[in-house]
């Protein structure tokens, strides 16, 4: 009895935190392009994992030291491994804010399955099937609306905007993260290796912030309109996360766990109608559901490299 209540606990814990991961994610994108105009993006990529890690490190600092042997010796993955996840993606994300709308972003950012499952086949040479095929180019094709913005003249012209096609480079770079995670395993707590992938990408990001920060953006005033939105993304998008989304993956299966990927944009459209004013356009409901739909047939066989990308 007490086993089977146990269980039920830890299935809820694993269902709520699912339910609140996508949340998360959304609210990184519609405070961040809330905020983009008062904190440059490398500050605002920069100081959200040294929150973050500053409230890692008591706990996760033990584990680095008595595993840096092994970290030593998978330096060049671990390196790696950082550039792609902690140090460029959320750097990205942020650059993608200042000039697109957060919808925008979280749209791009769902389609993160289909370019883990496209590099995992030209990079891996994993087998696509015709329905996993047919599912990356619909979604293809909705990221394609929603940066045309429904006008195939922005794209014959070359008029998209910048915001978009960074967020493009930003879920290529998770992509390929992904494919990286699996071919480089680490073997690491999964506490260890997350506060050394974070304190590896705080060293990368660092010169890039230093010169940004006396050669170009400049800093940010300290103020509670500032600071707030830094904790958040943190602790929410940061490490709540990162620590539901890894139990709800290992309680309910990686192909339970990616549907709650789909809650992501429609979480930014009410999040961003909300709090920033914006308002869906056609484009985004022609470009959310083939996007939708190319992620649901994508996603329909599990497949080695979707399970590693959430892992």
């Amino acid at each position: 009895m007490a086993s089977s209540q146990s269980f039920s606990r830890s299935t809820a814990l694993a269902y709520t935190g699912l339910v609140l991961t996508p949340l998360f994610w959304a609210g990184n994108a519609v405070v961040a392009r809330g905020t983009v105009q008062d904190i440059p993006p490398l500050s605002m990529s920069f100081w959200r994992w040294i929150i973050a890690l500053a409230i890692l490190l008591p706990f996760g600092l033990p584990g680095v030291l008595r595993h840096r042997q092994v970290i030593r010796q998978h330096l060049g993955s671990m390196v790696a491994l950082a550039t792609f996840s902690v140090a460029a993606f959320n750097s990205l994300l942020y650059y993608a804010a200042i000039t697109t709308t957060a919808t925008n972003i979280a749209l791009i950012n769902a389609t993160i399955p289909i370019f883990v499952a496209l590099l995992a086949w030209l990079m891996l040479g994993d087998r696509t099937r015709p329905i996993q095929a047919l599912g990356i180019g619909l979604a293809v094709l909705g990221i394609l609306v929603v940066i045309a913005r429904g006008q195939l003249s922005v794209l014959t012209g070359l008029q998209a905007q910048p915001g978009d096609l960074i967020m493009v480079a930003a879920v290529f770079s998770w992509g390929l993260f992904s494919v990286l995670l699996r071919r480089q395993a680490v073997p690491l707590p999964a506490l260890t290796f997350l506060t050394t992938q974070i304190l590896l990408g705080t060293l990368i990001i660092l010169p890039f912030y230093l010169m940004d920060l006396f050669f170009f953006a400049g800093g940010f005033e300290l103020s509670r309109d500032t600071a707030l939105p830094l904790i958040y993304f943190a602790i929410f998008p940061g490490i709540l996360a990162y620590a539901f989304w890894n139990h709800g993956v290992h309680t309910i299966g990686p192909g339970g766990a990616a549907i709650f990927m789909y809650l992501t944009p429609v979480y930014a459209s009410v999040l961003a109608g909300l709090f920033l004013g914006e308002s869906l356009g056609l484009f985004h409901i022609v470009g959310g559901g083939l996007i939708l739909a190319g992620l649901l047939l994508a996603t329909r066989v599990k497949r080695p490299a979707f399970r590693k990308a959430e892992d």
